[in-house]
């Protein structure tokens, strides 16, 4: 396969993977989109559950109340009848005491039921306003869902077709450079074979050496830049570009000799061997292609 040819898939397929890793992002962060629904309704039923258990005790209070009222008016109107059957004036005395004891209590336990049949009747009012907001936010949140699962399904669709052109591309590139190419895009942004123009990368603005950027211009092997890692290929400068490559805005290998870490690829120690292609690992990369 001839290069250019190589060179041109490996744009298209620069667009196609970059389109199909967003993709995939989406997918994976989609899910993210509910995360505060998810979060709410489930701050509403814990709250929910605590002010039902607060009803509950409050109901049993009430319930003891009402028992507790029933036996004190029960106990006045026994000592009330008794007074038909008195006919000391001391049983007088003591059963007017009776009466009067039972009334006091039978007044102080009104007075705290009625307290508590409020607080009971406000936290019921509580629970139901509670509960349609609960079932409101679970009826949004399952259309929330819903709507995610046709958006995720649409993005499955919309890889199906970019893996069918994939496909499409790939046959007559080594799989080397394919996964290769793969990985600097994922770790560039969606760039993974860019301009040589002059003898600047477009992709990363260094300054490639006279030598190096001719071997790029020649067309005849895959070649890696030496800082961004990313496929080369060369394309002649267009007037009024030729201001843009200041010195100011660039390097050069001096400065990548005195300074390791400018030379990031992206891959760790196991995979920049991938690279080497058993060179020197300071010498750039390439790899030839049968027509």
């Amino acid at each position: 396969m001839e290069m250019t040819d190589v060179f041109e898939k490996l744009k298209s397929l620069q667009d196609i993977l970059s389109e199909k890793y967003s993709i995939e992002n989406q997918i994976e962060e989609s899910p993210k989109k509910l995360t505060t629904q998810d979060e709410l309704l489930a701050r509403l039923k814990k709250e929910y559950i605590e002010k039902n258990a607060q009803y509950e005790e409050v109901r049993s209070v009430v319930a003891k109340l009402r028992t507790e009222l029933a036996d004190a008016e029960a106990a006045r109107e026994k000592g009330e009848k008794a007074m038909d059957s008195i006919t000391t004036h001391r049983e007088y005395e003591a059963l007017q005491k009776e009466i009067d004891d039972a009334s006091q209590l039978e007044q102080s336990i009104r007075k705290e039921l009625q307290k508590e049949e409020k607080n009971l009747a406000g936290l019921d009012d509580s629970l139901k306003q509670e509960e349609q907001l609960i079932n409101s936010q679970e009826a949004e949140l399952a259309a929330g869902k819903e709507r995610l699962d046709a958006e995720i399904e649409g993005y499955r669709q919309k890889l199906a077709e970019l893996k069918t052109q994939e496909e499409s591309l790939v046959p007559g590139i080594d799989t080397d450079i394919i996964f290769k190419f793969e990985r600097i895009i994922k770790s560039k942004q969606g760039k993974g074979i860019v301009a040589v123009k002059g003898n600047v990368c477009d992709g990363c603005h260094m300054i490639l050496p006279a030598q190096f950027a001719n071997e790029v211009r020649n067309g005849e092997n895959i070649v890696f830049c030496p800082y961004c890692s990313r496929i080369l290929f060369y394309q002649e400068v267009q007037e009024g570009e030729a201001e843009f490559f200041q010195m100011g805005e660039t390097g050069s290998l001096a400065d990548f000799e005195d300074d390791e870490d400018l030379l990031d690829t992206g891959f760790d120690d196991e995979e920049d061997d991938e690279f080497d292609d058993s060179e020197d690992s300071d010498s750039p990369k390439d790899l030839d292609f049968d027509d």
